[in-house]
């Protein structure tokens, strides 16, 4: 699949739930409304989707939320995705996950074709963690990782860069990614979907994080690639990798090769624009066959857009986009 600007949708981004068992301030409302269990896809719909887009050419499939791991019998996807890894069939599936069910599901996960994962992570202070998360044990999410890691799965952190909460512990988080072996990726706040509070006192530009980083560490350009947004750097004093992602900053959308499938069938083109196709309607049609379901994806592809517009601004305190990132897929 070719959006119009030549570039190759090889990358999607399912979202299996828009729960999640954590309400961080930056992600969700603490309040939030969930969706009705009828307009959620069945994971038999779900893994049906995927394999209409793995035959139209996806080599790498992301399961995210909300939180993936709270979706009762998940792993059964997991499982059925993982089957198709292979030649003609999908390169990599990954998964990102807030880490409370990791201890639990490790091992499954690694049994069922996951070798990479991102754990969002956004400080080590307990404090500060329960802060961000509202209600997180930062405990559990260590245990999780560190489960990860004994299962043989490669643990990437993820966490958002937030002026006043952690923008003094990047030194502490490099030094113990470097030490346990785990890559580490910074990334800007993105304005979607309302939230108690304001987004201007979160924002922390990553360019000045880097120049700051930049006295104390020697990062050196690295053309390491994920498949994703991350521009990344190998920190010569760990030998660790640092990453970062930069929608506000520095935007990716050159070189996007990614969709967004809600786990309502909704598809998303760009993160940070609202058109979409709605592929569960096409999905549950009983007259559309495989090749009717094809042609709706390709449709969508023709009106992927050239990038996203985000902007956070103090005069317009609305979010560039309604939805919250835990609807569209983190």
């Amino acid at each position: 699949m070719v959006d119009p600007f030549g570039r190759q949708v090889s990358y999607l981004r399912v979202s299996v739930t828009d729960r999640c068992d954590l309400r961080c301030v930056y992600c969700m409302a603490e309040d939030m409304s969930f969706l009705p269990k009828a307009e959620v896809l069945t994971l038999e719909e779900l893994d049906r989707l995927c394999g209409a887009f793995i035959d139209l050419g996806v080599e790498r499939i992301r399961l995210t939320g909300g939180e993936p791991l709270v979706r009762k019998n998940v792993i059964s996807l997991f499982r059925s995705l993982g089957a198709r890894i292979g030649d003609g069939g999908l390169r990599e599936l990954t998964v990102t996950t807030n880490g409370t069910q990791l201890r639990r599901m490790a091992d499954d996960l690694f049994a069922a074709g996951v070798r990479r994962i991102n754990v969002s992570l956004d400080t080590l202070d307990p404090a500060a963690f329960a802060a961000v998360t509202r209600w997180g044990k930062l405990d559990q999410t260590l245990e999780g990782i560190f489960a990860a890691r004994a299962a043989g799965l490669k643990v990437k952190i993820n966490a958002v860069a937030l002026k006043g909460v952690n923008e003094h512990q990047f030194d502490q988080m490099i030094r113990w990614c470097g030490e346990n072996g785990f890559d580490l990726t910074l990334i800007e706040t993105m304005p979607l979907g309302e939230i108690s509070g304001d987004r201007t006192d979160q924002y922390l530009p990553l360019s000045e994080v880097r120049r700051d980083l930049r006295q104390r560490w020697t990062l050196d350009e690295s053309a390491h690639r994920t498949g994703g947004p991350a521009r990344y750097y190998t920190v010569r004093e760990t030998g660790g990798r640092l990453g970062f992602i930069t929608p506000l900053t520095h935007n990716f959308c050159e070189g996007c090769n990614r969709v967004r499938l809600t786990c309502t069938g909704t598809l998303y083109m760009c993160l940070g624009q609202d058109d979409a196709a709605d592929l569960r309607k096409v999905l549950r049609d009983p007259a559309v066959d495989e090749a009717g379901l094809h042609a709706a994806i390709r449709e969508a592809i023709t009106r992927k857009p050239k990038g996203h517009d985000f902007v956070i601004d103090r005069r317009d305190a609305r979010p560039a986009l309604g939805r919250h990132m835990s609807v569209t897929g983190g």
